[in-house]
């Protein structure tokens, strides 16, 4: 069972008064009375995703009595866009954000977060659905790094993505079809990195609202490297234009 699964009407109820992250909620197919009406509410105002799932299959999420409904909580809480910008700003840096579109492997994530504390990321920024969220593996994966570097959900990555245009940001979008070498790229200024799925890479919206493509050059047999290898050598070379005497 997960660490962060929290089931029960009352249980749930409190969760989502307390303000606390939630990655998702599951309720059984057929709850419809007013306790379950209220949870729907609290659930749709805080903007948490709510699945409707067979009750057989809720019983073995939960292992036992769940009352038709259970919440996965976030290992830690989530912020808002604003809130990276607004840490970029604190520390009068140009901002250097992430922007995972749809990676799936927890691993891979916790990973990204690791390497991300490591250069002075300030924010990572997933999509709330057909995305890994901030669960206990990713957690451990990222040796705690999930503490310190902020993690904003977001509806719509194409929107945001020209939001973050608008502000001024760089959108740069590391896919294995690029004509650009990432070590001819212009990487100054407020930048946002974007990397797609594993296998899949970035959607149609998402590359069509980057300003510039880069790829990873490669010369063995072996033509792609997972996405927080690919990830970590593109954050770093972010991070050794920005700050070239560390």
């Amino acid at each position: 069972m997960d660490d962060n699964l929290i089931f029960g009407r009352n249980a749930v109820t409190e969760l989502l008064k307390s303000g606390r992250s939630v990655n998702k909620i599951f309720m059984a197919d057929g709850s419809h009375d007013g306790s379950i009406q209220k949870i729907f509410a609290l659930a749709k105002n805080a903007g948490v995703i709510v699945e409707f799932t067979k009750r057989d299959k809720l019983d073995k999420l939960c292992g036992g009595r769940h009352q038709g409904v259970a919440a996965l909580a976030a290992a830690v809480n989530y912020s808002s866009v604003e809130e990276l910008l607004a840490l970029a700003e604190a520390k009068h840096e140009p901002p250097f954000l992430i922007l995972l579109d749809e990676l799936e492997d927890p691993q891979n994530f916790g990973a990204i977060l690791r390497t991300a504390e490591a250069v002075g990321v300030h924010g990572v920024i997933i999509p709330k659905r057909r995305s890994v969220q901030l669960n206990a593996t990713v957690f451990k994966t990222s040796a705690g790094a999930a503490e310190y570097v902020k993690t904003a959900q977001v509806t719509n990555v194409a929107q945001t993505l020209k939001n973050l245009r608008g502000l001024g940001l760089k959108v740069i979008g590391s896919d294995m079809g690029a004509e650009l070498d990432f070590r001819q790229a212009d990487l100054s200024g407020g930048v946002v990195l974007v990397i797609g799925s594993e296998g899949k890479g970035m959607r149609r919206l998402t590359r069509e609202n980057c300003d510039v493509l880069i790829k990873i050059p490669m010369v063995g047999k072996i033509n792609s490297l997972n996405a927080s290898a690919a990830g970590a050598v593109l954050m770093y070379e972010i991070f050794s234009r920005r700050s070239p005497s560390q």
